[in-house]
């Protein structure tokens, strides 16, 4: 035999925490009752993750390395006083003339990445089926599939059809159809060049290699719009400080077109690099050839006057004190011809205030002080020797710039010819095997991860929102005795079945059977048997046999409870009489197999006699009555005289009658019934009915002037939650 534990109520070691107060092992508990919800979530999430890390297209990285040298081979030998005063090209310059529009236009050009060719596959899982080698099959018919493309030789559209798409439609035997939205802009033929919309849009498709039906949509971007692409999946990073090495990496999820597109931003940046260090050459070739000229009549106008001289002098000749000075004086006047070439190539870049035109500008004034100073030496000479040394000077200095001049013209000429810029590329364009993205791991990680937080954060809101009455401590703080706690019955479960009323959508549950006559030894049965001995010294005060068993909510248990306590009372030796004073949606009579007809209602309504209403029950001893046909009006039939001649008569007739009653929440049909009933119980159901809840029907009834006896709390579960969260515990003895 089964005996439970839940017939008295128990102390409760400790308070109910506060509403406002979270109570840790309560939550502790909930993610315990909702274990393999929270299993099946983020094993739900997993498998989503993982099948997104399947199907997701794969980006690729192709990578480049460049050297940028400081000092090309041949270099200008006009730079040689910039790299003294520390004049160097800057990494970070590099690194933006590789992002700029000049060199990403040109790439864009070069491969034709404006050109957007994308075939049309089927949805979700069509690239994953390409990826894997899936050709077409039989019954495949506008998608393209492994080993079918498409080569396009020429796509031109007008201004106005730029990010247009087009659909282009195979057709079989070398031919094929346009496209623009719903609109059929004509056929072609492969090799052909063919016009639509009057000559806007020109197409020239060189290999068509695809079944028909296959579908492709092109379109032809704006240059502007690819190259931004472009530079958002393009970095450069620099190896190291003052390394001179660029490390180029390029995201594609095509990994030839990467690499191709990678060779060409490094092929253009060499070709610029190379054609500006020509361009520099061209310039100063250019101003050394405008000034040559110049200087050989400068020094063809000084030979003739140190010759003249002479001649009117009878050819004098210089002391060697006059010839140091001389050649000294010719050296300062060749530095400062050199920096005059200098000055006049950086002129052109740099105002007089920049650091390295005023460096420049110091030395030649330092240069200039020496040789004011040679000149003052000079003028201490004989009149004869500083005409012959001026004279010599003059020659001498106008032989070395003319000398300087001509060797850097050679020199020049030969920079231009073989110029080979200060870019060198190490490593060309290669693909890595392994797809940069998606990481899967990461991605099945994270998405477990989610799933797991996600579904505990639900449980946990959705317990802590949910404020139904768990423990009997609940009850009994509202100033309510609990008589008994029901636990909740597996074979309950098995005698309930849906039924769907004319006016119902989805139905409702009734109960197709008595518990205590089917499993009379349940543990929820047991507990009742304990509420049977409650209410044997509960109702020894009370001013008759009646009992009304309402609540406050519908759905809560009060006729499992009424029927199940009665047919218990029943078995104990008692008389018992049970009615289902709910004649709007009572269902006691489906527990006894009968129909609802002919009963409660028709009595009230004096369509029938009592004895006429009263059938018996499965049970000896248990009669009962159903609700009858739904009236219009079951307040005002409650409320005649007849249904107080009825209750009268039913007490002498039966020990005990048992009335179940309409939930007092939703109709006041609780309180005319519990004014005429000695004993009033409310039954509650487990983390349903929320203490205010109960509360409020408390109040209610005790406003019509009927006391609450006491609270049967319904279909206790074994729960982690009120374990761990109120100390409360369900027990079965054999």
């Amino acid at each position: 035999m089964t005996e439970s534990s839940q017939s008295y109520p128990q102390p409760r070691p400790s308070a109910a925490p506060a509403d406002d107060e979270i109570d840790l092992g309560r939550l502790f508990g909930l993610l315990l009752d909702h274990k393999w919800w929270i299993i099946g979530i983020t094993a739900l999430f997993a498998i989503g993750g993982i099948v997104y890390a399947l199907l997701a297209t794969p980006v690729y990285r192709a990578d480049a390395l460049v050297q940028v040298e400081k000092k090309a081979g041949l270099s200008n030998p006009l730079e040689d006083v910039k790299s003294i005063l520390g004049e160097e090209p800057s990494a970070d310059a590099e690194v933006g003339i590789l992002r700029s529009r000049m060199v990403l236009g040109r790439a864009v050009d070069q491969e034709r990445l404006d050109l957007q060719v994308i075939p049309n596959r089927l949805p979700v899982v069509g690239d994953f089926l390409v990826r894997h080698g899936m050709e077409r099959p039989s019954f495949a018919d506008e998608s393209v599939w492994a080993g079918e493309t498409i080569n396009i030789g020429n796509f031109a559209v007008g201004e106005p059809f730029l990010g247009e798409a087009f659909e282009l439609r195979v057709l079989g035997e070398e031919r094929y159809a346009l496209s623009l939205g719903d609109r059929r802009l004509g056929e072609g033929r492969v090799g052909a060049d063919e016009a639509f919309l009057d000559g806007q849009v020109t197409l020239r498709v060189a290999e068509l290699m695809a079944g028909e039906g296959a579908t492709f949509t092109l379109t032809k971007a704006s240059r502007l719009a690819v190259i931004n692409d472009l530079r958002s999946r393009f970095s450069v990073s620099q190896q190291g400080k003052d390394s001179g090495l660029l490390d180029l990496a390029l995201r594609d999820t095509d990994p030839q077109r990467a690499a191709r597109a990678l060779d060409a931003i490094t092929e253009v940046y060499l070709t610029q690099n190379i054609q500006r260090q020509a361009a520099e050459a061209e310039k100063s070739l250019a101003f050394l050839e405008e000034q040559a000229p110049q200087v050989r009549e400068q020094l063809r106008v000084a030979e003739d006057q140190l010759n003249a001289y002479r001649l009117e002098r009878d050819s004098v000749d210089l002391s060697l004190e006059t010839q140091s000075i001389l050649e000294r004086i010719v050296e300062l006047e060749k530095q400062l011809n050199e920096l005059a070439f200098t000055e006049a190539e950086i002129s052109r870049r740099f105002t007089t205030s920049h650091p390295t035109y005023e460096a420049l500008l110091e030395k030649k004034a330092q240069l200039q002080r020496e040789r004011d100073q040679l000149e003052a030496r000079v003028d201490n000479l004989p009149e004869t020797q500083q005409q012959v040394l001026r004279m010599s000077r003059d020659v001498k200095v106008n032989q070395e710039v003319y000398v300087q001049l001509l060797n850097k013209i050679q020199e020049m000429k030969i920079a231009r010819a073989s110029t080979v810029g200060n870019v060198r590329i190490l490593d060309e364009a290669i693909v890595q095997p392994i797809p940069v993205e998606p990481k899967k791991s990461l991605i099945v990680v994270l998405a477990t991860l989610l799933g797991a937080m996600l579904s505990v954060g639900l449980v946990l809101v959705r317990g802590l929102l949910n404020k139904g009455v768990e423990s009997p401590e609940q009850i009994e703080d509202v100033g309510i005795p609990v008589y008994a706690t029901v636990p909740l019955s597996d074979e309950q479960g098995k005698l309930v079945k849906r039924v769907k009323r004319r006016n119902e959508k989805h139905g409702h549950d009734v109960a197709a059977g008595l518990l205590a006559d089917r499993a009379p030894a349940d543990t929820a049965i047991e507990a009742l048997r304990g509420l049977r001995t409650s209410l044997h010294f509960a109702t020894m005060e009370a001013s008759d046999n009646r009992m009304a068993i309402t609540g406050p909510s519908p759905g809560i248990g009060k006729s499992f409870v009424s029927l199940n306590l009665a047919a218990v009372c029943a078995q104990g030796g008692q008389k018992v009489l049970v009615v289902d004073a709910d004649m709007r949606k009572g269902h006691l009579h489906h527990a006894f197999g009968e129909r609802s007809e002919g009963g409660l209602s028709e009595l009230l309504s004096g369509k029938a006699e009592l004895d006429e209403v009263v059938r018996q029950g499965k049970v000896e001893g248990l009669d009962f009555i159903s609700r009858g046909s739904a009236p219009p009006n079951p307040s005002e039939l409650l409320m005649q005289a007849r249904f107080s001649d009825f209750l009268e008569e039913v007490s002498r007739r039966y020990e005990l009658v048992i009335i179940d009653t309409p939930p007092i929440l939703a109709v006041t049909d609780a309180a005319v019934i519990g004014k005429q009933c000695g004993t009033t119980l409310m039954v509650t159901r487990f983390q349903m009915n929320p203490v205010k809840e109960l509360q409020v029907a408390n109040r209610r009834l005790e406003t019509a002037g009927v006391q609450v006896k006491g609270a049967i709390l319904n279909a206790m579960e074994r729960k982690a939650a009120t374990r761990y969260g109120y100390g409360y515990y369900n027990y079965a003895y054999k």
